[in-house]
């Protein structure tokens, strides 16, 4: 295959995408007819094929992302200056399924993992550094550190901070606790210190609650105004929590049991064609082999939304996507923000216009496959298959909510890049080759091969193996460097 300078992504699009940087004057040969472009195109940016009349749709995808504000010539560069959304407020939906059949592999291909007492599987066999509440974070630090320098470098704790767990009412000191909590539990920790001060709403008490049934060898707690030296007790419980790390051993385990989360971030007009569609081919394959994937990111599906609603299992599951699409957008107007304001200013000049247009490139992400269930933003993965998960765009606050929610991995597709990681290995993928070659101490995955005359079965072949490898212990380029956090969704007041 040879590489692109230029596609039409779909046949009823009137827009094509550079692939490359146009100068004026170039000639684009699209569908056998010759289109000039009158000015120059940056690579990801759209320009017209053909003449499109003022009010008239702009199709990408070979759906509408918004509408022309003027006539636009053929050649001409269509963005911000000259294309709007079509999007807004609450939407009234009907279910009409186009549900996919399922499409089993066998053989199922294997990792090696973890296979905890409670019979679910870890990546990762490492230990985890809960503060109860932010005014323990620098403790939670101190201990990973000291903890961590005994290891002759090798890391072995990891402190988790934020700061929240007091001076919360409602619903957010109720989000707080389960994200924790549902850290606590998360099978790539063998153990895990909670680390609380004594003195805090989120009381150590009302916290073992949240958490519930567990594996006592797996958890210590440590209330730090009951100790006389926090630390050496600290680094005590890390100690015992260590010894139980080490019973642990990997085996053979099928991909079946992994669960994978699904992210984009600082997406560019190649992110719709190359590393999204890709992460969609590997979401099918793993479901393919009886596995999981969870989407999130809900405003980032508005203006795609009726797609995903499609293929609800049933019209039980395709209530709940309503009602996570609908409440979301009546939490931005509940603050009196405009539900559409986005896409974010890297976005733009990357070449994404609206946010149909970025909603259709970052639902890609979830293949073809069945939604099988709609998660609440605690919730946690409880069936295999496509899952959507109420959540944010916000990267910090997603893929910690992936994270929580028991994914494995996640799988993080970016166009101008980042180097943020969760508390679960983050790979992150290029949607294009230049960012791979310049940030190679962020990018796990270059994406932009598939430009450049790799197939997308190769690709989705290669980020498999990839994937199996970080599974079996392989570390990201996240982890390498330490790039590691937390961020827990707010919504109301702090006293």
């Amino acid at each position: 295959m040879q590489e692109l300078s230029y596609l039409k992504i779909n046949p009823l699009d009137n827009v094509a995408v550079a692939l490359v940087d146009l100068e004026a004057g170039f000639e684009a040969v699209v569908d056998g007819k010759s289109v000039i472009l009158k000015e120059d195109i940056g690579r990801g940016h759209k320009f017209a094929i053909e003449d499109i009349a003022e009010k008239s749709n702009i199709i990408k995808y070979g759906a509408p992302i918004g509408h022309a504000t003027c006539g636009i010539a053929q050649g001409e560069w269509v963005h911000t200056r000259n294309i709007k959304t079509n999007l807004s407020g609450v939407i009234e939906y009907s279910y009409t399924p186009e549900i996919p059949e399922d499409k089993s592999i066998k053989p199922v291909p294997e990792f090696m993992g973890y296979r905890r007492p409670n019979g679910d599987v870890g990546i990762r066999n490492e230990l985890w550094i809960i503060p109860a509440v932010g005014c323990v974070n620098k403790t939670a630090e101190l201990l990973a550190k000291r903890f961590n320098v005994t290891r002759d470098g090798v890391a072995g704790a990891y402190a988790f901070t934020h700061p929240y767990g007091c001076s919360q009412m409602g619903d957010d000191h109720a989000t707080t606790r389960a994200i924790l909590a549902n850290l606590v539990h998360h099978p790539n920790a063998a153990g895990v210190l909670v680390v609380a001060l004594g003195c805090e709403n989120n009381t150590l008490d009302d916290f073992k609650k949240e958490i519930g049934e567990i594996d006592q060898n797996k958890v210590r707690y440590m209330v730090v105004q009951q100790e006389e030296d926090e630390i050496s007790k600290g680094l005590e419980l890390l100690t015992e929590l260590e010894a139980y790390a080490a019973t642990f051993k990997r085996e053979p385990i099928p991909v079946s049991e992994l669960r994978v989360g699904l992210k984009c971030g600082g997406s560019d007009g190649l992110s719709g064609i190359t590393a999204n569609p890709l992460v969609g081919s590997f979401s099918d394959r793993i479901i393919a082999y009886g596995g999981t994937s969870v989407l999130t990111e809900v405003p980032e599906m508005f203006g795609a939304e009726t797609l995903l609603m499609a293929r609800c299992e049933n019209e039980n599951i395709f209530d709940d996507c309503v009602a996570m699409i609908n409440g979301f957008k009546d939490y931005f107007i509940s603050h009196n923000q405009v539900v559409y304001e986005n896409p974010s200013p890297g976005n733009k000049a990357g070449g994404i216009s609206t946010l149909e247009e970025k909603s259709l490139g970052c639902t890609q992400k979830g293949g073809a496959a069945k939604v099988v269930d709609v998660l609440k933003y605690t919730d946690r993965l409880d069936k295999k298959g496509l899952n959507l998960m109420a959540g944010p765009g916000n990267d910090m606050v997603a893929v910690t909510a992936l994270t929580a929610a028991g994914a494995h991995i996640i799988l993080f597709t970016t166009g101008r890049g980042t180097p943020l990681g969760a508390p679960a290995p983050t790979m992150k993928i290029a949607t294009n080759s230049a960012l791979a070659s310049f940030k190679k101490n962020w990018i796990d995955f270059n994406a932009g091969v598939l430009v450049e005359g790799t197939s997308m079965e190769k690709a989705t072949d290669d980020l498999m193996q990839l994937i199996i490898d970080v599974a079996s212990g392989k570390e990201t380029v996240g982890e390498r460097n330490g790039y590691r956090e937390i961020a827990i969704f707010k919504d109301g007041v702090t006293l």
